[in-house]
């Protein structure tokens, strides 16, 4: 017979709370609660992995293929004129002529890769750059869109991608989280489901950091004296194994514990990874840290702080777009001169600078770099100067851990506006990440509402031609 409940074992039950208030300091003790669930043989590649971290550069709003790594001189040759193919539906239909783009194209490096001069300093690596010129989506209204690009199901509730990664191979790091979302002052539509574990531990869940010096609220440290700490420590864990043997930790419980006792060892591993300036004047330089726009230097301290996380084995780091204001992210439905170029200039010499930087240091063929929005944009006119949502085609590109450079996938038509070959999915965008981590995405499940559920759920194929 079960006994009942007193005040006195009730509070035992729920001495997990005090680990809010007990610093680990330098102890390097841990608490007494069992690891994040990881299913058998997991936490070990199902193969090989040519990548061991993944750095997202997530382009909120969705940039137009056609101005950035998809040319099209049908779309010069016609600017003004009635667009030549029938128009599917769009998110305003406030639909026009066919837009030439206002940017001359060039081609880079020895692969002679068509690029933009939206983005001079990236073309400078262009051999490095695996361009995927028809990218497909499902949805075409961005909270959706956002959801299926990060969780692989367009409705709210579903693990991320990075939540499904290290579920998959956990962390390498014992002080900082294995997801980490660099928040650069844009939180995509869909919020921070689009970074949850959902019913994956909460273990894996996206940490939002700013990039700057206190990047987390309440991370310095507020005991001075470390004999304090030690002591609170110790009361924590004795009172927690007081209440696992009183009542057992279920999944959840245990998992939030976890997360606190992380939170602690990160109150020292934070304050130094976010020290930027201890970083050479060059490697400043190398990421616009020194440029006027106070934008480019924003987002050049998101991919300095992002390689700094490579190094320390962080696994999965999403960086969201700066906040510029008068500008709509990479959604222009008018103004697309102005604000294409604003944000391309935001985000040029910082990516240059991360890629260049990972190389240099011997990093680039251990982190796969993913660039990519949620869908791109129309080749014909919204209203005057604009361009309307687009799920048909879309570019995005990779490079690092297990990419072949200077290569070009898929074919969009004249105008790119559809894919007419080699179509890949955001199903196949997962599955190669995964696969270039070591991860099987049909074997990377977990069961949920009576079914093994994944990341890509029962479809995706490996992107191979790319891989190296």
């Amino acid at each position: 017979m079960t006994e009942p409940l007193d005040r006195r074992r009730f509070l035992r039950a729920c001495a997990g709370i005090a680990a809010c208030s007990a610093p680990i300091g330098e102890t390097g003790l841990r608490l007494l609660v069992p690891a994040p669930a990881l299913p058998p043989g997991r936490g070990t590649p199902h193969h090989p992995p040519r990548a061991r971290s993944v750095i997202f550069l997530y382009m909120d709003g969705g940039p137009s293929q056609v101005d950035t790594f998809d040319y099209k001189p049908r779309l010069q040759r016609e600017h003004g004129k009635p667009f030549g193919m029938k128009m599917e539906p769009t998110q305003f239909n406030d639909n026009g002529n066919t837009l030439g783009s206002p940017w001359r194209f060039a081609q880079h490096g020895a692969s002679g890769q068509w690029i933009s001069e939206l983005f001079p300093a990236l073309a400078r690596c262009a051999d490095r750059l695996a361009i995927v010129r028809s990218m497909s989506a499902d949805f075409s209204e961005h909270t959706n869109a956002n959801y299926f690009l990060h969780t692989g199901v367009g409705i709210q509730g579903r693990p991320s991608m990075g939540a499904w990664i290290g579920y998959g191979l956990g962390s390498e790091s014992d002080e900082l989280p294995a997801h980490v979302v660099l928040h650069g002052g844009l939180i995509p539509p869909g919020g921070l489901d689009c970074f949850g574990s959902s019913f994956l531990p909460a273990t894996w869940q996206g940490s939002v950091f700013r990039a700057a010096e206190e990047p987390v609220a309440n991370v310095q440290r507020t005991e001075p004296r470390a004999e304090l700490q030690r002591g609170k420590l110790a009361l924590v864990q004795r009172l927690d194994a007081l209440a696992g043997e009183r009542t057992g930790h279920d999944a959840q419980v245990a998992a939030a514990m976890r997360n606190q006792e992380l939170a602690e060892r990160m109150q020292l591993a934070v304050p130094e990874l976010m020290r930027l300036r201890d970083e050479s004047a060059a490697t400043h330089r190398l990421y616009g840290l020194d440029d006027p726009d106070p934008y480019t230097r924003g987002y050049g301290a998101q991919c300095l702080a992002a390689r700094r996380m490579v190094e320390r084995g962080v696994r999965f780091i999403e960086l969201t777009c700066p906040k510029i204001p008068r500008v709509d992210r990479w959604d222009q439905h008018s103004n697309l001169a102005r604000d294409h170029a604003r944000n391309a200039h935001a985000i040029d010499q910082p990516i240059a600078g991360l890629i260049t930087d990972l190389a240099g240091r011997g990093l680039l063929d251990q982190t796969l770099v993913v660039w990519t929005g949620e869908f791109g944009r129309t080749p014909f006119a919204q209203g005057r100067d604009g361009r309307d949502h687009n799920p048909f085609a879309f570019s995005a590109w990779l490079c690092g851990g297990g990419i072949a450079g200077g290569v070009t996938h898929g074919v969009t038509d004249d105008y790119g506006y559809k894919v007419v070959a080699d179509r890949v999915t955001v199903h196949d965008l997962h599955a190669t990440i995964l696969h270039l981590l070591g991860l099987d995405h049909t074997r990377l499940t977990y069961r949920f509402g009576g079914r093994d559920i994944r990341l890509t759920d029962v479809y995706g194929e490996v992107v191979r031609p790319i891989l190296a």
